[in-house]
């Protein structure tokens, strides 16, 4: 939740651009996502394009707009999203097609190699695509990035308070209120 609060930090492309470097020879794709890129276009599209000047792979995008709110930002700047992940997340849609947090998004290819590359997972969802990424930044501080199971971090939250551990996490709490004040 910590990502879709507005005013909680700000960048710049140069900065982002600078982050990135040290691992551009790596990169195997970028996604963007997290807080809503669409909310800053012309800063999306700049990152895209100096995105592509850097590295020669595939760039996602996950967005909470449904595609026809969208769709004419994208064709003013063609080439520089390779597929894009549409519409809002809903917990209480299913989570049964691959690469989306819920089943009313939709997934688009908007090139060849956003086709090539992502093709794959325009398909339900296998078991095999619960991965991870798992982060540690210099202050001790875990990072989770993935397309977790609903109530994954739930699960993780109670394990490691069974173990002793302290921790907080960026969950959004809403639904419980929302569940709470409908009864």
């Amino acid at each position: 939740m910590d990502t879709w609060a507005h005013g909680r930090g700000t960048t710049t492309v140069d900065e982002v651009i600078r982050s990135i470097s040290a691992w551009s020879a790596i990169a195997q794709g970028v996604t963007t996502s997290g807080g809503e890129p669409f909310d800053q276009p012309a800063a999306l599209f700049e990152l895209t394009a100096r995105i592509r000047d850097l590295l020669e792979t595939d760039i996602l995008v996950f967005t909470g707009y449904e595609w026809s709110a969208i769709s004419n930002l994208v064709a003013s700047s063609p080439g520089l999203i390779d597929a894009l992940v549409s519409g809002p997340f809903h917990i209480q849609e299913a989570q049964t097609l691959a690469l989306r947090g819920s089943d009313n998004q939709e997934l688009r290819f908007l090139t060849p190699l956003g086709k090539a590359r992502f093709a794959s997972f325009d398909r339900r969802l296998d078991p095999t695509d619960r991965t991870l990424d798992i982060m540690f930044d210099e202050n001790g501080e875990v990072w989770f990035a993935g397309i977790p199971g609903r109530d994954d971090f739930s699960r993780l939250r109670r394990f490691l308070e069974c173990t002793g551990a302290t921790l907080s996490t960026s969950e959004d709490k809403r639904t419980t209120t929302l569940k709470t004040n409908s009864k």
